[in-house]
């Protein structure tokens, strides 16, 4: 092989104080290894000898422990992009340390590939395999690794043998052109393959590799509950109900659908539903009930940036890795978000709100709208650009302490213009083609928890005229109440105003 075999503490040493560092993957999958942890030593040995050490760190998504974990841990981040779900990167975000941006997962590459944050000096990529033209074989998660490869000056390996070879032909990379040069992207069902199976790197660039043996996988997500099955068993009522009405086709259109205990529980009952046919799902990432759907026949094709399995599931996946080579394709996440490609294919899209206040504004993002919980991820580019966009949560956090829905949001991440359903466990809120006060009335009697209904009726009676009346003084007295006491139960509004 023609490229120069490195340790990872040799690597870190092409890393330095201020670079624009790109790392592959999206979640955990296809994330570096090892390389991340010898910049993050070398960020302290830095610090303790009283020299400034800090990078600014772009992604595909949220990484693992050895790139946000190591690294935040180590003060060796200045800024952060797009999107993370670390515990100590989200204290570092919150206490001011690191300057995190939140973006549209969709948009980084063309920003990157446009110079909008400066010139990305190094890319830390993980593969399966190089061949010396540069052809690199990616792992279980691809994010932005193929545009990082392209745009930057130096090119950090991780080959990571621990991934069966067998994975190759699994991927479909494709970088489109930029405007105003752009062309329709050539993908019209979820199974359509519009690039290659290898990302392609400049020799040239490539300053060295390092071996890594680390089987992918990850911890699984909580189990499903009785709240979470039966905000599934809603998602499922509500489809069918469209169905019936002739607003989805016999045939069913391709689905998305967000990542966690909610998401899990959902694809169970979609599973489970004999009234939903067979489906193709176009989404950002599969986990282990999309893995079960894929099995069952019930999910007939997935089209995804990444996997983001538990080890278990992993191991089936690989396992039974030629059964699954055509029915998963994955792509670069500037791909699997795409809004052109969402909008043509009339994608359904399932994610799950923090809050959402009576009009149908949703907040994802914030707690009491100013702590930053992970980022909103890739759920707008699916939200704007959905056949039909629900969004899911139970009705009440922290033993009914918080009510999910709330007289105004904290914080905006999908707009009304946006959000076509709400569902928790109580029940589904359909709020197309209804006014404000319409909405709120709808809400509120279907998806807030009873405990909660007769406030958000008060404050609907008190709230001032226009057309979505708001009784400013008051809009946030949920939220200032569980601030104070810990209990939004206990909101008096007559204190606000």
């Amino acid at each position: 092989m023609r490229y120069k075999i490195l340790t990872a503490e040799e690597a870190a040493e092409f890393v330095h104080n201020g670079e624009n560092v790109g790392f592959s993957g999206f979640t955990v999958c296809g994330t570096p290894k090892v390389i991340p942890v010898a910049i993050a030593n070398r960020a302290k040995s830095e610090h303790e000898a009283g020299r400034e050490f800090k990078i600014n760190v772009f992604t595909g998504a949220s990484t693992n422990d050895s790139v946000d974990g190591e690294l935040s841990r180590a003060g060796a981040v200045n800024l952060r992009t797009p999107y993370q779900s670390c515990g100590d990167t989200r204290k570092a975000v919150n206490a001011g340390i690191i300057n995190y941006f939140d973006l549209h997962l969709s948009e980084l590459p063309q920003k990157m590939r446009y110079n909008t944050y400066g010139q990305l000096d190094v890319a830390v990529l993980e593969v399966q395999s190089i061949d010396d033209e540069g052809n690199a074989v990616l792992g279980t998660g691809i994010g932005n690794a193929p545009t990082f490869a392209m745009l930057a000056k130096k090119v950090l390996l991780e080959v990571n043998e621990g991934i069966d070879p067998k994975i190759r032909g699994l991927h479909d990379i494709y970088i489109p052109l930029d405007p105003p040069y752009r062309r329709e992207i050539p993908i019209y069902k979820p199974s359509d393959r519009a690039g290659v199976p290898t990302m392609h790197i400049d020799p040239e660039k490539i300053v060295g590799i390092v071996k890594t043996n680390v089987p992918e996988g990850g911890h699984p997500f909580a189990p499903s509950d009785e709240t979470t099955m039966m905000i599934g068993e809603n998602v499922c009522n509500f489809l069918v109900s469209e169905m019936k009405a002739g607003r989805i086709p016999s045939s069913f259109l391709p689905l998305q659908s967000g990542v966690g205990n909610i998401a899990n529980a959902v694809l169970a009952r979609l599973e489970a539903n004999q009234a939903i046919p067979s489906f193709e799902m176009y989404t950002e990432v599969i986990q282990d009930s999309a893995l079960k759907l894929i099995e069952s026949g019930k999910c007939r094709f997935a089209s995804t940036c990444s996997t983001t399995f538990s080890t278990e599931a992993m191991n089936e996946f690989f396992a039974n890795i030629d059964y699954f080579h055509d029915k998963v394709v994955m792509r670069p996440v500037e791909i699997s978000n795409n809004p052109e490609v969402i909008r043509r294919l009339g994608v359904i899209t399932m994610n799950t709100a923090l809050e959402a206040d009576i009009f149908g504004n949703v907040n994802s993002t914030h707690v009491t709208g100013t702590k930053m919980m992970n980022g909103i991820g890739g759920s707008a580019d699916f939200t704007r650009n959905a056949y039909t966009s629900i969004f899911s949560c139970p009705s009440v956090a922290k033993g009914g302490l918080i009510s999910a829905i709330v007289p105004m949001v904290s914080h905006l991440d999908h707009s009304e213009h946006s959000v076509d359903v709400i569902i928790t466990e109580q029940g589904i809120a359909d709020l197309r083609g209804k006014s404000p006060i319409q909405k709120a009335e709808t809400l509120i009697e279907n998806c807030a928890h009873p405990n909660y209904r007769p406030l958000l009726r008060d404050y609907l009676k008190m709230a001032k005229g226009g057309h979505t009346p708001h009784t400013l003084r008051a809009a946030f007295a949920f939220h200032e109440t569980f601030i104070a006491e810990g209990d939004m139960s206990k909101t008096d509004f007559s204190k606000f105003c």
